[in-house]
C-alpha cells in the first residue's frame, strides 16, 4: 500500500511462531485462516532453527525451512535462538513473544490450539501470570504429594479456578504453548493481539492421517519408514520437492538419534558435576543419567534408563542436547535476561518493505560476520556462538557435504 507521497505505509502485519519439521498442509491452513482472521497483508515467521523444543532435530535444516515458508504464505522468516527453541515451552515461547514484540510493528500473533475458546486459555494464563497467594498455596499443598510439577499446576489451577474444563486445556501441547504465548505477552506488556486457530483433524504426534493432513511428528516417521511418496499429499508440493532434494543429497537428520555417538561420547566425557550444570538437571538426576551413559552405547536405551513419569522424554532429549551443545545453566538464565537478536533469515518482495520498518532499539543479524564486528554486547555474542556452534554440530548428521561455518557462507534467503 502506498501512501500520497509514494511512501510504504503498512497495513496489518501478522505473527507466527512455528517449527515447520517439515511444514505441512496444517501449517498451510494456519497461515491462511489466520491471515483471513486478522486481516493482514504481511505474514512474519519466527521459526526454531536446526533444533527443536522437543528435544529433537530439525528434519532439514534452518535455510531450507527458510525457502520452504517464503514459499507458502510467510513474508519475513527470522530464527528464534538456539537456546529458546530447545528451552521449557515458557522460554521457548517469552523468546519468541519478544522477538515478534521488539519488531515493533506486529498487530496480531496467531497459534494453534486444541482449545474451542481461547478465553480458557487466558483465564489460565492470567492466573500463571498474576500467581495468586491463593493459587501458590494450592499449588504447594499438590507438590506435597510427590505428583509432577505439571500435573501439580493443573491440579490447583482447576480448584483456584473451581472448574474441571481447565483440567483437558491443560492437557494438549498446542494449548500448554498458547498458553505461554499469552502469558508473555502479559509480562511484556504487549499491545499484540492474540488469535487462536483451533487444530482440526490431526493432533501434535499422532501418527493418523485424515484427508490431506498428517502431523509433522508422523510425517517424519514416514520419511524414516522411508514411505516418501506417502507424503506427497500431506504438504505443499514445494515442501515435498525440498524434501525430497535434501534426502537425495544426504543432508537431513531425522531425530536426534543421528547423534547417538556423539551424545554418548559427551556424556561419558562429562563428570557429574558437569552434569549437574545443564539446564533442566535437579533432584540428582545427574547421577541417573550418568550411570545410565556407562551401561549403553545406544541412545534409545540410554533415554529408556532415565525416563520416568517425573522425567518426561522431552526434557530427557532436551538435556541431551544441552550436552552435546555445551550449553549451561547459566546460559539458560542468561537467556531469560537479555532481550534477543533479530536473525533474520531469509524475506520476499512483499516482506522486503518491512525490514526498514524494525524498531531502531532492535539488535538485527543480516550477516553473522558484520554482527561480529560491530556488537559488543557479550550476552548477544553468547547466544550467537551457541547458534553457529548447533549448525556446525548439526551438519554432522548428513552423510554427505558436512561442512562446518555454513552461518557465515549461506546468504539470505530472498525470493523474488
Amino acid at each position: 500500500m502506498l501512501s500520497s507521497k509514494g511512501e510504504i505505509k503498512l497495513s496489518k502485519v501478522l505473527g507466527i511462531v512455528a517449527e515447520y519439521n517439515p511444514f505441512h498442509n496444517g501449517h498451510l491452513y494456519h497461515i491462511e485462516k489466520a491471515k483471513s482472521t486478522s486481516n493482514s497483508d504481511f505474514v512474519v515467521a519466527i521459526i526454531s532453527g536446526n533444533f527443536t523444543q522437543r528435544g529433537d532435530t530439525s528434519i532439514i535444516n534452518k535455510w531450507e525451512k527458510a525457502k520452504i515458508a517464503l514459499n507458502n504464505g510467510a513474508d519475513l522468516v527470522i530464527e528464534l535462538p538456539t537456546i529458546y527453541s530447545i528451552s521449557s515451552a515458557e522460554n521457548f515461547a517469552y523468546g519468541a513473544i519478544e522477538i515478534l514484540d521488539e519488531l515493533g510493528f506486529i498487530d496480531y500473533v496467531s497459534f494453534g490450539m486444541e482449545s474451542d475458546e481461547l478465553s480458557i486459555l487466558n483465564n489460565i494464563a492470567n492466573v500463571l501470570y498474576d500467581e495468586p497467594k491463593d493459587y501458590q498455596n494450592l499449588l504447594k499443598t499438590e507438590l506435597k504429594n510427590g505428583i509432577t510439577y505439571a500435573k501439580g499446576v493443573e491440579n490447583a489451577i482447576c480448584k483456584y479456578l473451581n472448574d474441571d474444563i481447565y483440567r483437558s486445556a491443560l492437557n494438549g501441547s498446542n494449548n500448554i504453548l498458547a498458553i505461554e504465548y499469552l502469558k508473555s505477552l502479559k509480562k511484556l506488556k504487549s499491545e499484540i493481539i492474540p488469535i487462536g486457530i483451533k487444530r482440526e483433524k490431526v493432533f501434535y504426534n499422532s501418527k493418523k492421517i485424515v484427508d490431506e493432513y498428517a502431523s509433522a511428528s508422523g510425517i517424519r516417521y514416514l520419511i524414516e519408514q522411508k514411505q516418501i511418496k506417502e507424503i506427497s499429499k500431506l504438504v505443499p508440493s514445494f515442501t515435498f520437492n525440498t524434501l525430497i532434494d535434501n534426502i537425495k543429497n544426504g543432508q537431513c537428520n531425522i531425530n536426534i538419534y543421528n547423534f547417538s555417538k556423539e551424545i554418548m561420547y559427551k556424556l561419558r566425557n562429562m563428570s557429574t558435576k558437569d552434569i549437574s550444570n545443564l539446564p533442566y538437571v535437579s533432584e540428582g538426576l545427574e547421577y541417573l543419567i550418568k550411570e545410565s551413559c556407562e551401561k549403553t552405547n545406544n541412545l534409545y536405551d540410554l533415554i529408556d534408563y532415565i525416563k520416568s513419569k517425573r522425567y518426561t522424554q522431552s526434557r530427557i532429549q532436551r538435556i541431551l542436547l544441552y550436552a552435546l551443545l555445551n550449553i549451561k545453566k547459566s546460559d539458560m538464565e542468561m537467556s531469560k535476561s537479555v532481550k534477543p537478536y533479530i536473525r533474520i533469515l531469509g524475506f520476499n518482495a512483499n516482506g522486503q518493505k518491512l525490514l526498514s520498518k524494525i524498531s531502531n532499539k532492535a539488535k538485527v543479524i543480516t550477516s553473522v560476520k558484520d554482527f561480529e564486528n560491530n556488537n559488543k554486547n557479550v550476552k548477544l555474542k553468547r547466544l550467537l556462538e551457541i547458534d553457529k556452534f548447533a549448525t556446525d554440530i548439526y551438519t554432522l548428521g548428513y552423510s554427505n557435504n558436512s561442512m562446518a561455518n555454513l552461518d557465515y557462507t549461506n546468504g539470505l534467503v530472498i525470493i523474488k
